[in-house]
């Protein structure tokens, strides 16, 4: 990010408090995929990851369910965040939605596919046996502000 658009978003106390909603919202999301994973396997009986190729049945069934997961969550963290910024903006909520795009798509990288672990999942597994939904969750966390920032806008408008 440029300088300019730096202030342009506001002050350091909004990109701190932006940075936490995203925190939360992306806790809040995986937790909800990996719930979501445990009960397609142990209350619907889909296979998992250890009875499977990839992640097993019980993963793969909740992949469409991903962007959804995402466009919610992130919309209800956006709206937290933004009607605590001064004068939220349209242009606001889409450099806070490339923001926290852009992050995911990092850590996603970092965390899902270059770290090892039990779920890790190779680069073609993430990024091409995982479209259209990774490209989906990515475009809902940045249309999630944004979203936020129009809802903010009809409230207010509703109230004047």
């Amino acid at each position: 990010m440029s300088k300019k658009t730096l202030r342009e978003f506001g002050s350091g106390k909004d990109i701190v408090m932006s940075l936490i909603w995203y925190w939360i919202s992306y806790v809040v999301v995986t937790s909800v995929g990996i719930a979501h994973t445990i009960f397609n396997i142990l209350v619907l009986h889909m296979s998992s990851m250890a009875e499977g190729p990839g992640l097993g049945q019980g993963y793969e069934m909740t992949k469409p369910w991903h962007p959804l997961y995402n466009i919610i969550l992130f919309t209800v963290f956006g709206l937290l965040y933004l009607r605590k910024v001064k004068e939220p903006t349209l242009k606001k909520a889409m450099v806070t939605g490339a923001l926290w795009s852009g992050i995911s798509i990092v850590i996603d990288l970092v965390g899902w596919v270059l770290v090892p672990h039990p779920w890790s999942l190779t680069f073609k597994e993430f990024y091409i046996d995982y479209q259209p939904w990774i490209t989906l969750v990515y475009l809902a966390m940045f249309a999630a502000p944004v979203i936020s920032c129009l809802l903010l806008s009809l409230k207010r408008k509703k109230n004047t």
